[in-house]
């Protein structure tokens, strides 16, 4: 029961916390806006967002330019996985080329800004292999943070205790069954947290592509803004579709947590 009570005012510290800084936040925009003289259009946003005709729904530019994000993320997270988990097992195994390989390739990946690399990725390989925006966006996003989720798996695996090697050699596995039917499923309530993180930060990351015109929700609200002038009501709305899909992912990862949640 304490622990409870103290579980419940943490989150309200925390909502607390949150809801002032957004106050805040609303606050000075609106004294910034009313000193410039702006002139506030939020009528105008929903047709953005969506509108209803006689066909139904139809998703704004805005919604488009969401569900284009939310495509780029997932193949870039999904690739990043493959990569971050090749990375992994060559730094767990015991080949010195291997680790050193992956050591390379880590120190070289998380010391390059991810902006310096999708300007290399577009403009410097992308002619010689053929990469167009979205190939070039895909394989930076996943390039950079295949570093970070390869340092997820490492742990994740390494957290699992050695005697559960052990045991499963004891029962006559091999090293590649251990690992699939004992390690693996041991580790991924470790590395749920910090993936779930990795997610929400990949989806964040990506509004960096809108420097090389790949359609995302960025790139959108940034052509609506050069055509309304709308600053402000465009830039809170995309600041607030981030922020709920975002909510979204976590609140959703949160379930699959308590479902693997550690002792």
């Amino acid at each position: 029961m304490i622990r409870l009570r103290r579980i419940l005012n943490l989150r309200v510290v925390a909502i607390a916390l949150y809801l002032a800084i957004m106050a805040t936040i609303i606050w000075a925009s609106w004294a910034g806006a009313q000193r410039m003289g702006y002139n506030w259009q939020w009528y105008r946003v929903p047709q953005y967002l969506y509108t209803l005709s006689d066909d139904g729904f139809q998703p704004g530019e805005l919604l488009i330019g969401l569900w284009a994000s939310v495509k780029l993320s997932t193949a870039a997270f999904a690739l990043a996985v493959v990569l971050g988990g090749a990375i992994a097992m060559l730094r767990l195994s015991g080949l010195i080329v291997g680790r050193g390989l992956a050591a390379v390739y880590l120190e070289l990946i998380r010391n390059i800004p991810l902006l310096v690399l999708l300007y290399l990725f577009y403009y410097v390989l992308g002619p010689i292999f053929g990469l167009d925006r979205w190939g070039a966006a895909i394989i930076t996003l996943a390039i950079f943070h295949s570093a970070l989720i390869s340092e997820i798996f490492r742990a994740g695996i390494n957290s699992v205790a050695p005697g559960q090697w052990e045991a499963a050699a004891a029962i006559g596995m091999s090293r590649g069954q251990a690992f699939r039917h004992i390690i693996i499923p041991q580790s991924v309530r470790f590395m749920l947290p910090p993936l779930t993180g990795e997610v929400v930060h990949l989806i964040k990351s990506s509004a960096i592509v809108s420097v090389i015109a790949v359609a995302e929700l960025t790139t959108v609200g940034r052509n609506i803004i050069s055509d309304t002038y709308m600053s402000f009501e465009i830039w809170f709305t995309v600041a607030a579709v981030y922020l709920v899909l975002t909510l979204l992912l976590s609140f959703g990862v949160s379930v699959l947590e308590r479902r693997f949640k550690t002792g």
